[in-house]
């Protein structure tokens, strides 16, 4: 029988690590060695250094909880599953490999198929974001500082929103003129969910794409923030499905966004 988990205690004990894993991924930076994997997508040394590091770390802290990676996925079996760790060492791999800083290294707490919490952190921003519960998110700044995120708050300004692409897809245009915004900037990390967390945007949308390990841990530290997060037809997102295959995605920083 599993122990009850602390998600607050678990996810405390890996900030030290994302600080390591961080610091590993920008050494590393210098000297990538990139593959191509199966789909077709970019791999290197940097993403697979960087998953050694948080699995070896989380194995220690929860043993008794299970480990999905974006990087050893060929080795877990595909079935439906409830409480487990969702890993994606790089996310945004692109813009690591070209020198950007847009890539950020991630973990959610799945429990019961939600995500009740998550850690990302931001190396060359030096922007570390975590969440364990209700209203109880937060960022730790390039300067150290430790502050608590509220999405609720009403800001008096245009709607900005975040997107995939610098040129949305017809639905995804149709979605931000639904919603009036005014403007949007084309992202591709994780670091869009913590942006929206501290009130820096007001909106993301994506059609059916990716993978379960690319949304948990954003959606985890936004929604314990106070954000929505829903799919396209205003249903909850689950985690543990089968192929870990992402529904549709609409991330409201409030509900009067």
């Amino acid at each position: 029988m599993m122990k009850k988990i602390n998600p607050e205690s678990l996810i405390k004990k890996l900030i030290p690590v994302f600080y390591k894993a961080g610091a590993k991924s920008v050494s590393l930076s210098k000297k990538l060695k990139i593959l191509i994997k199966e789909d077709g997508t970019p791999v290197s040394n940097g993403d697979l250094e960087v998953d050694k590091i948080l699995q070896n770390h989380i194995k220690k802290i929860s043993p008794e909880i299970e480990i999905v990676s974006e990087e050893t996925i060929k080795r877990t079996k595909m079935k439906k599953r409830k409480t487990f760790w969702l890993i994606d060492p790089i996310d945004g791999t692109s813009s690591y490999i070209k020198g950007g800083s847009e890539f950020t290294i991630n973990a959610g707490l799945i429990v019961n198929q939600k995500p009740v919490a998550g850690i990302i952190y931001a190396p060359k921003l030096k922007r570390m974001f975590y969440a364990f519960g209700k209203n109880k998110a937060y960022e730790i700044n390039k300067k150290k500082k430790k502050i608590k995120l509220n999405c609720k708050k009403i800001l008096q300004r245009d709607k900005i929103a975040l997107t995939n692409s610098s040129k949305p897809s017809s639905i995804i245009k149709r979605i931000l003129k639904k919603y009036k915004v005014q403007k949007f900037v084309n992202m591709r990390s994780s670091l869009k969910f913590c942006l929206i967390a501290s009130s820096e945007y007001d909106l993301y949308a994506a059609r059916a794409r990716a993978r379960e390990w690319d949304y948990a841990a954003g959606h985890a530290i936004a929604e314990c923030a106070g954000a929505i997060i829903k799919t396209h037809q205003n249903k909850n997102i689950l985690y543990g499905k089968k192929g870990f295959k992402n529904p549709s995605l609409i991330v409201r920083r409030n509900s009067k966004i």
